[in-house]
């Protein structure tokens, strides 16, 4: 339990924060369900599509503090090599 100050303000600090990012966090999932969706039904062009919107948006996240930089390139690479392969 915080009993200072200044460790009560860091408490509340870090709830709103990790509110922020859990936001965060569900906003890139959602993207990121929706390319998986898309390469799920088949269709090559809505999930190129799906990706090209998901990708800035999974990057955005690294750049917000909530993903790590490697995480963020890994999951787009899988991604993008998974729509790929509905072309072949």
């Amino acid at each position: 339990m915080a009993n200072s100050p200044s460790s009560k303000k860091r408490a509340l600090q870090a709830e709103r924060r990790a509110e922020i990012n859990t936001a965060r966090r569900s906003r890139m999932r959602t993207y990121v369900r929706k390319v998986e969706e898309a390469i799920a039904s088949g269709d090559q062009a809505a999930a190129a599509a799906a990706l090209k919107t998901a990708q800035p948006e999974i990057m955005r996240s690294v750049s917000r503090g909530v993903l790590h930089k490697n995480t963020a390139s890994r999951k787009v690479s899988r991604l993008a090599s998974r729509v790929n392969g509905l072309g072949a």
